[in-house]
């Protein structure tokens, strides 16, 4: 079928799009800044237009042809979202009915069935209304929140979990939720274009696990192998004042972060599995809550946060359309200098590092670091490394391990010192125009609670010195050495 994709950019959108042309449908993505997708793995595959939502010329223009659209935009990061939400919804579902769409696709929230619903909530399910009543057949899915790297939801709950060891929590901590992994909300994303034409109507999704706020973030923490959380709930957090926590605690801005905490005082539950009769769940099973965190955290925990944004391939992995403040906190130093060394001469010093030879930085400071990880329990600087000219991936090097070795281009270490967090140390060099080499250099870091918050802004201020100071020495090390190098 031929689909268009409203919110491309979007943390749905960017990972809808893949899974529909993986289906055999032919995409038309729809974004205001295509630019943004510039980067994505299925950039060459689909047809990009641009457009706003509330532009009913742009808007014709995007569905024409279409037999299917898929509506994934929300504005909720502006103060009159609703009024925005509202005017873009009516302007694409007239637009679709005049084109002559045969369906349309909305992914909205659950809502309860008692009290007065939060604008977020409210939002929602005005837009699912206003599509519902469009004259083109339209499918409704409403799920609470979405467990996944990159929804704003799942980012509260883990940077919350992560970065406070205890905290004073209002009391919809203890409402219950029905999380989804953002597998299966793919999943049936997915197979709503081929649903038949005569349904109409909303379906509730959401995965096995029926749990309250404070249970999902004690289950977070123990699959990120965080000690148990303390949280001690009072009732006099309201979701204005816990936006403002949530805006000082993590990077999710406010204007985000408040709509979203508002909806929590309700409990969002399933009223039921219609969607089941209609759409299989998925031949694996739905997910349940422990192995969506797992999946959400794969990607920084394999050491795979160096790769390029195009190696992204499963649905919780992080994508260059997702905000800034998605996918966790990985602290990064990076250096980079342009050398007038010969790119195999500058590979050679690289591949040479450690042992005998030293790191070419701060040797004081890398003996004193030793000498704390050896009464640490930990490897030190002692093991030294094999051979004194090559290195093998997965072989001992000082305190470090080989991961990743691609010859004459890149090394990639991994720490095993004893760190609250994990760390890699990442090497590499590219062949310069005017016949020199670029050397570049990563260290990486990733905080295992609030001690590797800490670990990491204790040791920023030596980052010049030891890092910077490495680079430099690297470099000139390289300059000042024969082409055929051979180590002293």
């Amino acid at each position: 079928m031929r689909c268009v994709v409203f919110g491309a950019t979007g943390y749905i959108g960017g990972r809808l799009v893949p899974e529909l042309l993986d289906a055999g449908h032919e995409v038309r993505v729809v974004a205001r800044d295509v630019g943004k997708l510039a980067d994505v793995p299925w950039r060459q595959r689909v047809d990009v237009t641009t457009a706003d939502v509330t532009d009913s010329a742009a808007v014709a223009t995007a569905v024409d042809g279409q037999e299917v659209v898929y509506y994934l935009v929300h504005s909720l990061h502006q103060s009159d979202f609703v009024e925005i939400d509202r005017k873009a919804a009516i302007v694409v579902a007239a637009a679709a009915k005049s084109a002559g769409v045969r369906r349309i696709i909305y992914l909205g929230g659950i809502t309860p069935d008692t009290g007065d619903l939060s604008p977020h909530l409210a939002s929602r399910a005005e837009v699912g209304e206003i599509l519902l009543s469009s004259g083109v057949p339209t499918i409704v899915l409403r799920a609470a929140i979405i467990i996944g790297s990159g929804s704003a939801s799942f980012e509260m709950l883990r940077y919350l979990t992560e970065r406070l060891p205890a905290m004073i929590t209002p009391r919809w901590v203890h409402n219950r939720i029905q999380p989804i992994a953002v597998r299966d909300v793919l999943h049936y994303l997915t197979a709503a274009a081929t649903l038949p034409a005569h349904l109409n109507r909303g379906f509730d999704i959401g995965g096995p696990d029926v749990l309250t706020y404070l249970e999902m973030m004690r289950r977070y923490a123990v699959v990120a192998e965080l000690p148990r959380r303390i949280v001690v709930p009072v009732p006099v957090l309201t979701p204005w004042l816990s936006s403002h926590w949530v805006n000082l605690v993590t990077p999710v801005p406010r204007s985000i972060a408040m709509p979203l905490i508002a909806s929590l005082v309700h409990e969002v539950v399933c009223h039921d599995h219609d969607i089941a009769t209609h759409v299989p769940d998925p031949a694996q099973g739905l997910l349940h809550l422990e192995r969506a965190i797992e999946l959400a955290l794969t990607r920084i925990r394999s050491a795979d946060v160096p790769t390029r944004w195009s190696d992204a391939g499963a649905p919780s992995d992080p994508l260059p359309t997702d905000p800034e403040w998605a996918g966790g906190t990985v602290y990064t130093d990076i250096r980079e200098l342009h050398t007038t060394a010969d790119p195999a001469t500058l590979w050679q010093i690289i591949e040479s590092i450690g042992g005998e030879h030293g790191w070419y930085s701060f040797p004081l400071a890398w003996s004193v670091r030793g000498w704390i990880d050896r009464l640490a329990g930990g490897a030190g600087l002692r093991r030294g490394r094999r051979d004194p000219r090559s290195l093998h991936v997965g072989e001992a090097l000082d305190w470090w391990r080989v991961e990743h070795l691609e010859r004459p281009q890149l090394l990639r270490l991994r720490a095993e010192m004893r760190l609250p967090g994990k760390a890699w140390l990442e090497l590499s060099v590219h062949r310069a125009d005017d016949g020199g080499a670029t050397y570049r250099q990563r260290a990486i870091f990733e905080p295992h609670g609030l001690a590797g918050h800490l670990y990491w802004k204790a040791i920023a201020p030596f980052h010049h010195a030891v890092f910077g100071g490495m680079a430099r020495n690297i470099t000139g090390t390289a300059e000042h050495q024969p082409t055929e190098h051979t180590p002293a």
